[in-house]
Formats: structure tokens, sequence, C-alpha cells
């Protein structure tokens, strides 16, 4: 990463050059502001399909209405992963991670991205599970973070897809020891690859990728930026897609910067509003599904009180 000196000041001398037509905003309250890069902020008053004030209109344009998020009455939910031909027989699945209160099980929820059905819900050690990211034959999820220490649990596929099938809330074990990791306040995946990253709130911060092994292993690649307040990531064919979001009350952000991007200080990177307590995002079946943790029983004064997951294009969602 570059210096922070340096960054502001191609921020400054280039403030016009990014996103040509898009609008600042003063009074707004809007969470993950990167001040540096400017984002399209115009709104339309209230929401077009969802409760509150509108996020933008270019959400407002490209996302619709998707499938409602179960369990949201009890559970807070944080992490979002496709999960292609889950069950062996062509059937897909979007998976979201939840958390409960102190003490309690966290979730592994899945929900049929065709018909909306809830398909099954698992239950795994307490974690806040902040993200969820499948790769190779594995499911990823973040662990118990001790302070500063990050961890990563993994989940063979072939046991949760048992224990998805099974009825009820049947509980799995992680499979050996947590991966420590720099950071796992986020998780994704590409292909082969896992990404993990972290929640800065008080300025941009980085994750890690990492080559996953056929046992599951996690070998260190390379280190990225990401923006400040950073709550999700989906990988496109050649976009990082960021979600950033902070505080109920305010609008959350998504970012998206050409992949593989070290340094998100760039002409290309482009940015627009969404609505608050934005949290996971993926890919599945050319859409993006974006989760918004605002919906759950702890948030319902939040600025947009979001129940379903939020479903865009993945050529309009990626071209602000």
């Amino acid at each position: 990463m570059k210096p922070l000196l340096r960054k502001v000041t191609i921020a400054a001398l280039s403030g016009a050059l990014l996103l040509g037509t898009a609008a600042t905003t003063t009074t707004a309250a809007v969470a993950g502001e990167d001040k540096a890069i400017a984002c399209r902020s115009a709104a339309s008053g209230q929401g077009a399909f969802y409760p509150g004030p509108s996020a933008s209109k270019f959400y407002d344009k490209v996302f619709g209405q998707g499938p409602a998020v179960p369990g949201l009455d009890k559970t807070t939910p944080q992490g979002l992963a496709a999960w292609p031909g889950w069950d062996g027989e062509g059937k897909d699945l979007l998976l979201v991670t939840s958390y409960g209160k102190p003490g309690q099980d966290a979730l592994i929820i899945g929900i049929d991205p065709h018909t909306g059905k809830h398909v099954g819900t698992v239950a795994i050690a307490e974690s806040h599970v902040g993200g969820i990211a499948i790769s190779k034959g594995w499911a990823f999820v973040q662990g118990r973070n001790s302070g500063s220490q990050h961890t990563i649990r993994k989940y063979k596929l072939s046991e949760l897809r048992d224990a998805m099938k099974k009825g009820g809330t049947p509980y799995l074990k992680q499979v050996g020891e947590s991966r420590k990791v720099a950071a796992a306040s986020f998780v994704a995946a590409d292909g082969g690859t896992v990404y993990a990253g972290k929640f800065n709130d008080s300025g941009r911060g980085t994750m890690q990728s990492y080559q996953v092994g056929d046992d599951g292993s996690l070998t260190e690649q390379k280190t990225y930026e990401v923006p400040k307040k950073t709550q999700g990531l989906m990988v496109t064919g050649d976009k990082f897609v960021f979600t950033t979001s902070h505080g109920r009350s305010k609008r959350s952000n998504i970012y998206v910067v050409d992949k593989g991007a070290t340094d998100i200080d760039r002409p290309s990177t482009k940015c627009y509003r969404a609505p608050s307590m934005a949290e996971g995002i993926t890919e599945f079946g050319g859409a993006a599904y974006v989760l918004y943790e605002s919906g759950s029983y702890q948030y319902s004064d939040a600025r947009n009180v979001i129940k379903n997951l939020h479903k865009g294009a993945i050529s309009s969602v990626t071209t602000p």
C-alpha cells in the first residue's frame, strides 16, 4: 500500500476525474465514506422497493427485492455466499451466516435463489460469522476472534450438505483447528482463492488472498487495500465489489474496483450509496445479491429495515 500522503495528493489532484458524473453529499449521513473517492449519492425520497429513505437513484435502478432472510427475529445476518449444485442434483443455494445472543450457536442458513424457499439451517460454534466462502469442497467461515487475532474455520461441504438436508437445526463441527489469519471480518472466494480482510472504522483496511489446498489449507498470497469500513466482498470476472457500512442511521456504500488492484486510488474506481447496514455480497447466476443486517430484531430503528436480500444484474451493478 502506498503512503497515505501520496494517496491524498493523488485524490486532490484528480478528484474531478473520479466518477465524472457522481455527486458528493454533505447533508446526508453515510457510512464507510472515503472522502478521496466520490460516490453517486443523488437520491429520490422514499426507497423504491425497501423501507425508509432512498439510498441513491442508481441503487434503486439496478437492484430489486430478492428472497426473504429467515431467522431475523432471533439472529443477525452477516455473511453471504453462493453454493451452485449443492445437493448433487443440480439445485443451487445461497448461504447466509447469522449470529445470535451471547452463548448461542451461530447459524448457516440455506436459501434457494430461484424460489426464495428456506431450504435448511445448520448450527455451528458461536462466532460473529462475518463472512463465508465456498471453495474446492470447503466452506470457510469467520471464527472466534480474540483481540487482534482473527481466525477462519473450515467445514467439509459434504458434511454441510448432509446436515442441511436433515431438518431441524443440526450441529456441525469444524474440521481441524481454526486457521489464524491477519483478519477475517469479511470472507469471500473466487475459484481456488479465498480473500479475507479487516473492517477498519478509522481508515482504509487490507485483505489477504489465500490459495486453497485440496485439504482446505490456506496459503497466504497477496495483500490488497480495501475501502474504509468494508463489510463484504464479491469477486466477479474483472471486479472487486466491496460493501461498506457502519451505524444504523447511515447509508452504506458500494465500491467497484478493478479485480486484482492492490491500491484502490485509481480513476476506474466507482462508488454509489446503498441502504443502511449492508453486510455480505455475492454473485450467482449473473446476479449480485446483497445482505443487510438491518432486518434483525436488534435494529428496528435502522434507517432502512431490510428483511430481504437485494438482487441486481452484475452487468448493471458493476457499471455505475
